[in-house]
């Protein structure tokens, strides 16, 4: 129902901002969906960004007038969800045209190994780019003096949403350190609500894998004083050597409210698409992403967007590019 509602609602905003359009202009308006996460995570307003970008409803400005560089009478409408896990699932349903995936998800639902071992290869999965990487959070309320993550053993922890890539990556980084789910006392809130929950003193620590900043890490820092725990050393070590989707790397000072520079992994999140789009479609999709004037919209939209660039679309892709998309990469010279 709620999402029903925020659908009308912008078909409403979409046809009171665009009167003039006559009936035959509205008959050529194309939807698309795309699957994103918890609105107070990262891929929500990241997926607002691009849905801006490659949007181009009958009755807008021209381009190079000012007005919407997206694609031709496309509509992109943004859902959230409950992480990558569904958004694979949702392209393969028909659910959604367009999603936002972790990589090692994207890659176990194409060939059907992984989490998905037993369910049929996903072979509806076609790639437009590689976005931008993304950061373990570990996050910790200061006054519980958690200061590891073998401090969290008997701790009230959020191990991350049900069907979210969070909660995956969360058993993995416990096995690196010698603990298990059964070793905390586990939840499994999106980023929302374990920030409450942290916040009303009913939580200690949460894991969530997001590009920073992430707004509900964000808004906590001013109420309450948190650290992000270090994933370094030998474990870190141990997971990059296990799990290659991972890389070393670092949340920066000052990116939350009191909280130092911190060590932790990365994984990248790409732009994904049904393979049964329209291949027009997907190329225009992908022009409109990396027109020039898009790029506004990435740099100021999320600091994340800043780090979405044309120089690193192809990079670490784990499913097939849409041959729209490919066409588009072949005539910009990024392929040969």
């Amino acid at each position: 129902m709620i999402a029903c509602f925020r659908v009308l609602i912008v078909l409403t905003m979409i046809f009171t901002a665009f009167p003039l359009a006559d009936r035959a202009d509205a008959q050529k308006i194309t939807f698309f969906r795309i699957g994103t996460g918890s609105t107070s995570g990262t891929y929500y307003p990241i997926g607002n960004i691009i849905a801006t970008a490659i949007s181009n409803p009958p009755g807008s400005l021209d381009c190079d007038k000012g007005g919407s560089c997206g694609a031709p009478g496309l509509v992109a409408l943004v859902q959230s969800s409950s992480g990558s896990i569904v958004n694979v699932e949702d392209i393969a349903s028909g659910a959604v045209e367009l999603a936002i995936s972790q990589v090692d998800i994207a890659y176990w639902a194409y060939n059907g190994s992984g989490l998905f071992h037993h369910d049929e290869a996903n072979k509806a999965l076609r790639a437009i780019a590689n976005l931008y990487p993304e950061s373990l959070h570990v996050v910790v309320r200061r006054d519980t003096g958690i200061k590891g993550i073998a401090d969290l053993v008997g701790k009230r922890v959020s191990l991350g949403g049900k069907g979210s890539g969070a909660l995956v990556k969360t058993e993995a980084i416990l096995k690196a350190y010698g603990l298990s789910t059964d070793d905390v006392a586990p939840q499994y809130l999106n980023p929302g609500a374990a920030s409450l929950a942290m916040n009303e003193g009913t939580l200690d620590a949460f894991f969530f894998v997001a590009g920073y900043p992430v707004t509900a890490i964000t808004d906590l820092a001013r109420s309450v004083e948190i650290d992000l725990l270090p994933i370094s050393a030998e474990p870190a070590d141990k997971l990059v050597a296990f799990y290659p989707f991972f890389t070393k790397s670092v949340i920066p000072a000052d990116t939350y409210e009191g909280v130092g520079e911190i060590a932790t992994i990365s994984i990248g999140a790409q732009l994904l698409v049904a393979a049964n789009i329209e291949d027009d479609i997907v190329y225009q999709i992908t022009a409109a992403l990396w027109h020039e004037n898009s790029r506004q919209l990435l740099d100021n939209g999320h600091a994340k967007g800043r780090e979405i660039r044309i120089e690193t679309a192809l990079d670490g892709l784990v499913v097939p590019l849409h041959p729209g998309a490919e066409r588009y990469y072949r005539e910009s010279g990024l392929l040969e």
